[in-house]
């Protein structure tokens, strides 16, 4: 922690350098609060087996203001996700890449870089860049808040509706150890409906990167917005995020998460149900072997009465791999007519690989309809006896086994060239194939 104070202090002009003004602003405030909170305590309630400040001890440099990096990602990540029909936009190590992709969404859309969006929108800019995360007094969300220098917002006016997925692919690129900040906001005000991928992938697995990331959603009335994660980065890569959510009366936000490939990973939900007749729709997915650690962590809050939640959180583990799930709703007293459903399922391969789950319930009002659970196993003998039975050998028999666990994660997600494109990649991870949806080049130095 110590390194990271001193590095703020000793270097606020290059991280100031080339930000909006009102992105520097954020900074001072989140700075204190980190240097007062930390990063979260290890073995702590809500960190029981993962150990943030020991994954980032590491002397990582900083990609300030774009430096050492120079890389085009239209050559380089392809990233295709047949027929997804999608508008397609980069980020390079936490930074924004500029293209023309705007001009083919209406004109009042904004989809970019989190300066440009300062600089055009500065009143919405402060109504909401870190308005939610700031009020979590959360140690990990300030420190990206502090040394974050771009981003990607999508604003979404009034009873405007796109039509086609929006695909951000986030690369994280270089030749060093690196710790790269990156930020998301969305905001999408009333009536409005939108639909957004986002792909995480690692350009060089030699490195050890470690990503910090706070997205920030906001739900105006009547609003949807469908925010799918995929995860495919590297055995050296650490990932941290915090996700913040907030919904007005009778808005829809479904999120899903899946994890094919990784090194550890901690994601972070916070979801406050804060309008009459929301709906919250949370599924996660991670496959995971040799020593590769999933971890998340859901927090679903029912302000209100009349409101809605599933969430469902599913592993596939093998070898050494970790796989923790702490799932907590929380029921407000006067939030009558709620309904809310937490399950985890989880499928293991190995001795060795291990399992951590605890899924939670506090309800203070009493006209509700609540649910949670957890089962943890292996594949089922009697079932597998009876595929092979049929002709059917034991290795394609297992995988059809696992891809069936899979199956109602991924019709979860509602676009449908994606859901496709994931059986497929689903199929080779199980195979034991490279897991990949890019196309590479070489890193221009």
């Amino acid at each position: 922690m110590k390194q990271y104070i001193d590095f703020f202090n000793s270097c606020r002009k290059e991280i100031d350098e080339g930000c909006s003004p009102l992105l520097n602003s954020c900074r001072e405030k989140a700075f204190e609060t980190f240097r007062r909170v930390g990063f979260p305590a290890y073995k702590s309630e809500n960190y029981q087996h993962i150990d943030i400040a020991g994954l980032l001890k590491e002397d990582f440099g900083f990609y300030l203001n774009r430096s050492s990096i120079n890389i085009n990602p239209h050559r380089v990540f392809h990233c295709d996700v047949p027929n997804l029909n999608s508008h397609k936009h980069f980020a390079v190590n936490g930074h924004f890449v500029d293209d023309e992709t705007q001009k083919d969404l209406p004109a009042t859309v904004f989809s970019g870089s989190l300066n440009a969006f300062a600089e055009q929108y500065p009143v919405l800019f402060s109504k909401y860049y870190n308005r939610i995360a700031s009020a979590k007094d959360d140690g990990l969300s300030a420190f990206n808040t502090a040394f974050v220098q771009d981003g990607y917002v999508l604003y979404v006016p009034e009873n405007v509706v796109i039509e086609k997925t929006i695909q951000l692919t986030n690369i994280s690129a270089g030749n060093i150890n690196s710790l790269i900040n990156r930020r998301m906001l969305f905001i999408l005000e009333s009536g409005s409906q939108a639909k957004l991928l986002v792909c995480d992938h690692a350009y060089d697995e030699n490195p050890m990167t470690a990503n910090t990331q706070v997205v920030e959603i906001f739900a105006g009335e009547n609003a949807g917005f469908d925010f799918c994660e995929l995860e495919e980065s590297s055995p050296n890569t650490v990932r941290l995020t915090g996700n913040f959510v907030r919904q007005a009366a009778s808005s829809q936000v479904r999120i899903n998460s899946i994890t094919l490939s990784n090194g550890t990973t901690r994601n972070n939900y916070t979801i406050d149900l804060a309008g009459e007749h929301a709906e919250s729709y949370l599924y996660g997915m991670a496959i995971a072997d040799s020593r590769q650690k999933i971890d998340n962590y859901t927090l679903i809050n029912h302000l209100v009465p009349n409101c809605r939640c599933n969430e469902l959180f599913k592993y596939i583990l093998d070898d050494e791999a970790a796989g923790v799930f702490s799932g907590r709703i929380i029921v407000a007293k006067d939030a009558q007519k709620t309904e809310a459903y937490q399950s985890n399922r989880n499928l293991l391969g190995s001795r060795d690989c291990r399992m951590f789950s605890k899924p939670q319930l506090e309800i203070y009002a009493d006209d509700v309809k609540c649910s949670h659970g957890m089962t943890t196993g292996q594949l089922d003998e009697n079932t597998l006896f009876y595929i092979c039975s049929r002709g059917i050998p034991k290795e394609e028999a297992v995988l059809l086994l696992k891809f069936a666990f899979t199956n109602d994660v991924i019709q979860g997600i509602r676009m449908e060239g994606l859901r496709d494109r994931l059986k497929l990649l689903i199929e080779k991870r199980f195979r034991g194939e490279l897991v990949t949806c890019r196309g590479c080049g070489r890193v221009e130095n």
